[in-house]
């Protein structure tokens, strides 16, 4: 039997669960602020680089840098949902959040990290046109198309945020809920529910394999169609040339969905809820940080925007 239980329309401003965190240690506290701080802090100047870079040189105002830069704004903001709570819990050494905090940061996870999901799709669509009808490219991804582009990207994110905070909103849970996580996700508190969540757990999981299965289908059939292209392309220059226009995109496709179906994979099969919790580490923190790296590090335009920009006297 459960602790007495409290019904979600109970719950009030001072109602309170307890993240736990990546580790009990208080020795380890210290560490874990310093090391966070400073890969948050990095993400948030990276992201902010790339959106200024984009912003700034008329030369990267083109499709490709329009999504990127919105990919980069939802970098920061899924990461932005999930560090500085961790941050503030870990200087303070309060475990605490409250059940709307709680069910606001679950909210913003689903939102974000579909709107990442979705970006990429488009973003993949973007090369497909780039190299599969080059001679139309600007005719195609004008830029109202991208801009609806990305307006559909979060509304859908919104529809997906929204159907998982009605999901978590029905669950009740029973008094002093220890999160073994830093911070509220979905699945997670699935699992910590005292409600019967079997229907619960199977929509959520027929949410994720939608709102996730078909953004990443699309991005596979792009390359597909992209690969089937270059094979055509008669020279080995010619191949290289239009393959390397894609060799960022390609790689953070695989970080985000490698970390991502890492984490879910291992919240529906694993028991172990710190194994989940420090797996969610790369999807969260790590892979928002990684991103504007591999596009900065891979092209030309990026580091020569960048480069004027530092340049440019104030």
């Amino acid at each position: 039997m459960c602790p007495i239980c409290i019904e979600p329309q109970n719950r009030t401003a001072d109602s309170e669960f307890l993240l736990l965190g990546l580790t009990g240690g208080p020795e380890l506290q210290p560490l874990l602020f310093g090391l966070f701080l400073s890969m948050y802090l990095v993400t948030m100047l990276g992201n902010l680089l790339m959106i200024l870079a984009v912003i700034s040189d008329s030369h990267l105002h083109t499709p490709m840098y329009f999504f990127l830069s919105n990919l980069s704004l939802a970098d920061i903001s899924f990461s932005t949902t999930t560090v500085p709570k961790m941050l503030v819990n870990l200087q303070t050494h309060s475990k605490s959040i409250t059940y709307a905090g709680c069910l606001t940061q679950a909210t913003c996870y689903s939102l974000f990290g579909c709107l990442d999901s979705l970006l990429l799709a488009v973003m993949a669509y973007d090369r497909l046109v780039a190299i599969c009808q080059p001679l139309r490219y600007l005719v195609i991804m004008s830029p109202r198309l991208c801009a609806l582009l990305v307006l559909l990207s979060f509304s859908i994110s919104l529809l997906d945020s929204q159907l998982h905070y009605f999901l978590v909103s029905q669950l009740s849970f029973c008094a002093d809920v220890e999160i073994p996580h830093f911070f509220c996700e979905p699945s997670q508190l699935f699992k910590l529910a005292c409600s019967d969540t079997f229907t619960n757990d199977i929509l959520i999981y027929f949410i994720g394999a939608i709102f996730g299965g078909v953004p990443l289908s699309w991005i596979l059939f792009s390359y597909y169609r992209i690969v089937s292209s270059i094979l055509r392309v008669p020279s080995a220059g010619g191949k290289y040339k239009a393959f390397s226009t894609c060799g960022s995109h390609l790689s953070v496709v695989c970080l985000f969905y490698g970390t991502g179906l890492g984490v879910y994979l291992s919240s529906a099969v694993s028991s172990s809820l710190k194994k989940d919790a420090v797996a969610s580490v790369m999807y969260t923190v790590v892979t928002p940080m990684l991103n504007p790296f591999i596009y900065s590090l891979r092209n030309r335009d990026i580091k020569s925007a960048l480069w004027r920009m530092i340049r440019r006297p104030v």
